[in-house]
């Protein structure tokens, strides 16, 4: 069996994320067949999706929210850590055999990632990351790059024989979140501040990369459509909220970021 990735053995990690959707069966039914999950519970109008009865995404019924606007602060995707590279060697061959559209496919340096997005125009990043041991570091900054990832060889490490996909395994996580903001050195500071985060990486003055415990990002910040945007609109779709895991409470907290967008945290281990 695989090992938990990472990601989630770090102080502070990402837990669950939650969407508001306007056809929440739809979506639940592509986070399914496309990504994988599992329907885990259904509780007042929200399905809970996830992998090995590990909850990852919340998907709430709103059918009178207004269209996401991907000019807006929100969600540019939630990243689904499988936690080897055959996985994900798995999940491309399960989307080359049900022609899922995918919108790119990049090798990071630090992992190697496929993206698509969902009915309701919420971003999704498939992917595994390489060996920590294998990052390459520029003094206290990772070293990540966005270049053409070489699906052959992620596929070449499917055995021979293999079952093939069988929906996210277990130990499948959210990796990092990858937020849209007005201004991303707002976002690095109140990240910095309220988690405690390192800021990891920078692509100049318009996207931050941050984490705990020396991964390369919990947390990604982007204007590249967002620049100058103001608080959310609480009544579109998309983004409800993000869960982070921490070693550092005891009790749940809500606070939002300089946006509005809601992030939880809630106490214990992965």
């Amino acid at each position: 069996m695989s090992e938990l990735p990472f990601a989630a053995t770090t102080p502070v990690s990402v837990a669950r994320v939650g969407l508001k959707a306007r056809d929440a069966e739809s979506l639940a039914a592509y986070y399914r067949s496309v990504v994988g999950l599992q329907e885990l519970s259904r509780a007042d109008g929200a399905i809970t999706l996830g992998a090995a009865n590990r909850p990852l995404l919340v998907i709430e019924a709103d059918p009178s929210a207004k269209p996401d606007d991907p000019r807006s602060a929100g969600l540019f995707h939630t990243a689904f850590l499988l936690p080897s590279r055959a996985d994900l060697g798995r999940w491309i061959n399960h989307a080359i055999s049900n022609k899922i559209a995918t919108d790119g496919a990049s090798n990071h340096l630090v992992s190697e990632a496929l993206y698509l997005t969902d009915p309701e125009g919420n971003g999704i990043e498939i992917y595994a990351d390489r060996l920590p041991k294998d990052w390459k570091w520029n003094g206290d900054k990772i070293a990540m790059a966005t270049e053409r990832l070489n699906i052959p060889s992620v596929v070449a490490e499917v055995p021979p024989g293999d079952a093939g996909w069988q929906g996210a395994p277990e130990n499948s996580i959210v990796g990092h979140v990858h937020l849209r903001v007005g201004r991303p050195e707002d976002a690095e500071a109140w990240w910095n501040q309220e988690f405690g985060f390192d800021t990891m990486a920078k692509y100049g003055g318009q996207a931050v990369f941050l984490s705990s415990g020396g991964y390369h990002h919990h947390i990604g910040a982007n204007a590249w459509q967002s620049s100058g945007a103001g608080r959310r609109d609480p009544s579109r779709s998309g983004l409800a909220w993000v869960e982070m895991r921490s070693d550092n409470v005891t009790s749940e907290t809500t606070r939002e970021d300089p946006w509005g967008t809601v992030i939880r945290t809630v106490p214990g281990k992965a």
